[in-house]
């Protein structure tokens, strides 16, 4: 981690601190860490919730999987195919659960 010596001072309304304070929050961010990522150019984007990251375990989990098959095809020259199914089958879940919560518009009800 680079050793952060020197400081600039801004001014801000109140009412814009306190958005940047909450924007911050949502990135998992302090308030400098935010005002440093956006005088960088980038864009800090919001911590994704809990939800999204029991997914990515189960595509890890799922990775893991595939790579035991590999191995297990490897050795033995055949392929499982029954759990090779049932490993594309919870991939395609995972899958279409990451769509429908963080790509697919939200639905009118």
């Amino acid at each position: 981690m680079k050793n952060k010596t020197d400081e600039i001072h801004i001014r801000l309304t109140h009412e814009k601190k306190k958005e940047w304070k909450k924007k911050a929050a949502e990135c998992g961010l302090t308030l400098s860490g935010y005002i440093s990522s956006l005088v960088e150019g980038h864009i800090p984007k919001e911590k994704p919730d809990a939800e999204f990251y029991i997914l990515m375990r189960q595509m890890s989990s799922a990775c893991n999987n595939i790579n035991q098959l590999a191995v297990k095809a490897n050795s033995l020259n055949f392929i499982d195919a029954p759990m090779l199914n049932k490993i594309r089958e919870d991939l395609q879940k995972t899958q279409n659960a990451l769509f429908e919560k963080y790509i697919a518009p939200d639905k009118e009800e």
